[in-house]
């Protein structure tokens, strides 16, 4: 089983830089693939990006290219994103999950295939 610990959310202002981590507990953190999700008010939990096991493949939304990056350092046990010019549309509740995958390549998009979830960071861009 694996816990999941998310931070680094805040206040920032629009075209600022934030950048969320999340820490997972136990050994075999490189045996999950891991993904950011976002819940703004009154929306359902969207995708935002995710990394593979080996972190050598990433995805992202559309609205995050060029602006967000997904990362991860597998000696710490931790998956980043960096979220540089931010709009108020980023403002949201941002989650980290993590889904056991056999292959060290593939990345996960569906919210569903997810098996662990973190408790969530709050992210509110001023415009």
């Amino acid at each position: 089983q694996v816990q999941l610990v998310e931070s680094g959310g805040g206040l920032v202002q629009a075209g600022g830089s934030l950048r969320l981590s999340c820490a997972a507990s136990g050994r075999t953190f490189r045996e999950y693939a891991m993904g950011w999700f976002r819940q703004a008010p009154g929306k359902e939990r969207e995708f935002v990006a995710a990394i593979s096991r080996s972190g050598d493949s990433t995805s992202y939304t559309d609205s995050v290219k060029g602006r967000f990056t997904i990362s991860r350092d597998n000696a710490k046990n931790t998956v980043y994103l960096q979220m540089n010019n931010v709009k108020p549309e980023d403002t949201a509740v941002y989650y980290c999950a993590a889904d056991r995958r056999i292959s060290p390549s593939t990345t996960v998009q569906i919210l569903n295939a997810y098996d662990y979830w973190g408790q969530g960071t709050q992210v509110t861009v001023s415009s």
